[in-house]
Parts: C-alpha cells; sequence; structure tokens
C-alpha cells in the first residue's frame, strides 16, 4: 500500500540512531550540533562596564547641584579597576573599562565642556544626567552558571564567541554521519567526459553531495551501473563501513530498475516504496540491520531534490541531535490547480512583502525532469492533495533548500 507523505515521513524519523559524539576544537564546531549544554563560567558581564567614552562621577554629588568636575585619573579598558579618591571629583573613563570604584554614573564627552585650571583638567557637565546611565552592569545579561547554549544547538559565528567567552576550548558535538551518494544507470558518464547523444553526465549524486555540505557532510561517490549483479558485488563492502546511502535512480518499475531487489538481496529491509506525492512517488527507503540506512530516491532531478529536503536531511539533523527546526508558511502569490490526488511540492521563489508577510511566487516548470527550474525557485511549497484549486493568498507549508 501506498504511503501518505505523513506516514512516511513519521516512518523515516521512526530509524533515526546517531552516530555518536567526539570533542573537537572550539574554532573548528561550526556548523556541528551541540551534545552538551554550555554554562557561564561567571556573569556576563564580569563587571560593571562602561558604556561610553567620557568620566564617571558619583551621582549624589551632581543631584546636590555640582556641575565641575576635576579629573582624578583614567581608568582605560582592561587595567585594573581605580578608585575615585574624592567623590566630588570625576574618573575619565574609556569605553569596556571595568567603572571605577566609588562612581555610580557615566556621562559621555559629547555632553561635556573640558578646560584646563592651574594644571588639572575640569569637566563640566551640559546636559541633564540620570543616575547609573551608560552602566553595562555585572550580571545583567546572563548569571554565572546559567545555560547559555542547550544540548541540539547548531553552532555558528555567534555560538563561537559564546564559547570562546567561556573559555570552552573544546566541545562535545555529534559525528556527523558516514554517507555515500550512489548514482544509478549506464546512461550516465563522469562531469569531465564528452557524452554521446544518448549518455548524460552524472549530475544528481553532485546537487546531493553539495546538499549534504551544507550540514557538514562530506560524502563519498559512488557510480553502479544497470547490472545486478555488479550492483551487489560494489554494494556489499560498504554495509559495514558507512550509516547511510542515498542512492538516485533505478527505483521505478523499469526493467533494467534493479535496485530494489538487489537491496534486499543484500539484506535491506523495506519500509516503504512509493509515496503518495508528485514529483518523487516512487520514492524507496529501508534499513540494515547494524548497517545503513537506504533513501533511494527517484532518478528525475527535481524529484530526487525534493526527497532530499522532505525526508533526507530531516533524517540527518535528527540524527545529528539538532533541535527540530519550525515549519515554515509562505502565502501563494498567484492562484495553481492541480488535479492528481497526490500532495504537491511546487517550486517556488519565497519573496519577502513590506507587511512582513512571506510570498511564494511559483516559477515556470516543465516536471520532475526540469533540472533548470530549481535554479529559479529556493523552496519547494507543500500543497495537500485533498484539494486541487489553490486559491492566491492561501497559505502552505514550504521547504526551503537555499
Amino acid at each position: 500500500m501506498m504511503l501518505t507523505v505523513a506516514e512516511a515521513y513519521a516512518a523515516v524519523l521512526e530509524t533515526v540512531r546517531t552516530a555518536g559524539t567526539e570533542l573537537v576544537p572550539f574554532n573548528q564546531a561550526n556548523g556541528r550540533i551541540l551534545r552538551e549544554p554550555v554554562r557561564a563560567d561567571r556573569p556576563f558581564p564580569p563587571f560593571d562596564r562602561v558604556m561610553m567614552d567620557g568620566i564617571a562621577i558619583r551621582f549624589d554629588s551632581y543631584a546636590r547641584g555640582q556641575r565641575v568636575f576635576v579629573m582624578e585619573d583614567v581608568q582605560a579598558a582592561g587595567t585594573p579597576q581605580l578608585q575615585l579618591g574624592n567623590t566630588a571629583n570625576c574618573m575619565e573613563v574609556m569605553t569596556g573599562a571595568v567603572l571605577p570604584e566609588l562612581t555610580d554614573t557615566v556621562v559621555q564627552y559629547e555632553h561635556l565642556e573640558s578646560t584646563e585650571h592651574e594644571g588639572f583638567r575640569r569637566f563640566t557637565i551640559k546636559h541633564l544626567v540620570k543616575k547609573g546611565q551608560h552602566i553595562h552592569k555585572a550580571g545583567s545579561d546572563v548569571k554565572e552558571n546559567a545555560i547559555l547554549l542547550d544540548d541540539g544547538a547548531l553552532l555558528g559565528p555567534a555560538e563561537a564567541g559564546v564559547l570562546a567567552t567561556v573559555g570552552k576550548t573544546q566541545v562535545l558535538v555529534s559525528k556527523r554521519p558516514r554517507v555515500v551518494v550512489i548514482a544509478t544507470g549506464n546512461e550516465l558518464v563522469p562531469v569531465d567526459a564528452t557524452p554521446q547523444p544518448h549518455q548524460l553526465r552524472m549530475s544528481n549524486v553532485y546537487s546531493l553531495s553539495a546538499s549534504l555540505e551544507q550540514l557538514g557532510i562530506q560524502a563519498a561517490v559512488l557510480h553502479l551501473e544497470d547490472h545486478a549483479e555488479s550492483m551487489k558485488h560494489q554494494l556489499q563492502p560498504l554495509i559495514a563501513d558507512t550509516d547511510v546511502w542515498i542512492s538516485s535512480g533505478a527505483v521505478s518499475a523499469g526493467k533494467f530498475d534493479y535496485l530494489p531487489q538487489v537491496l534486499q538481496e543484500l539484506g535491506m529491509q523495506q519500509v516503504f516504496h512509493k509515496v503518495q506525492q508528485r514529483p518523487g512517488k516512487p520514492f524507496l527507503f529501508g534499513t540494515f540491520h547494524n548497517g545503513p540506512v537506504v533513501f533511494a530516491l527517484p532518478g528525475n532531478p527535481v524529484s530526487g531534490f525534493m526527497c532530499f529536503y522532505r525526508y533526507v536531511q530531516p533524517w540527518l539533523l535528527a540524527a545529528m541531535g539538532a533541535r527540530p527546526a519550525a515549519t515554515m508558511y509562505a502565502s501563494l502569490s498567484t492562484k495553481v490547480s492541480f488535479e492528481p490526488a497526490l500532495e504537491y511540492y511546487l517550486p517556488v521563489k519565497l519573496v519577502s512583502q513590506p507587511h512582513g508577510k512571506l510570498m511564494a511566487v511559483p516559477q515556470p516548470y516543465q516536471g520532475s525532469g526540469d533540472l533548470a527550474s530549481l535554479l529559479l525557485a529556493d523552496a519547494f511549497m507543500e500543497l495537500p492533495s485533498d484539494i486541487s484549486q489553490f486559491k492566491k493568498g492561501d497559505t502552505f507549508p514550504v521547504w526551503k533548500f537555499r
């Protein structure tokens, strides 16, 4: 029985298994999934931090009517805290410096007039001052021992800064799954070859490999010819050494589509074959006991591309411990008609509107073999199977691939 998309998606996620964890240097963890909580080793900021270049004063003196302050010393960023000797005076301070002891308010240079008198520098306040202004209070951002990053966080530029701030030189992350991307078909030739009129250069596997690289996964690439015994011979050694197989082609009902039979002969347990969707209906999914999971995708480029972002990428992210992403929605920019009772994945260009609404603009599309259509789109819009007429402004989920 052919599964619905929801049933197929649930069946895929039920098979998620992890590849374990490893420690890596924090400055090599960009794009990895964190597998431990990261805590603040001290308050953020760790001291009352000056936010403006200017002077630090004791507000009580200003409140009593004093407007002219004699400068005692300079508190620069990165120097130990100084103490104001006389609360009727001021301390010159720089942005990022610790607030001098016995001061509680900062006045920026732009609101001051500076003069020299008998060898002393004096600052006259020309604008209204509020107590405590321009001070970033210790611990106001984060308390000591607070969790800054949770297990499952995707590590990026901001996270790298946090790891450095707390001195986390080694970080526990998910290992990346060992993935092989498999091209099938006698008609395929290498990219650097000149194809005969009946041949095509391999392309689907490189689109899939590039999609994997966006997840930080470097995949091996294999080409299988349409010969059952040869397929078995090439695939057998990979069972023990890989976590995920992603193949393109040879899963439909063609006379030379040997892959489903070969996979089962090798010991793969088929979870499903065919899904109520377009494109991508012939999609086959299965698992090996103590071996890889198998995503056998249709050979038409748009079909395989859609199946990767709808099924494969969520599996890989879950296997690496990533937190589930919220579903993204957009509204159709124009009406669309689609007749077959299949869930339809429409290539669209997402455009942000001034009022904040995300619009999905359908792109010219000549079917699942139209690879060039993906150049104009950046997402697939998921249109339900129980409707055939979709109105302008209707809102549906979208699956981004850019």
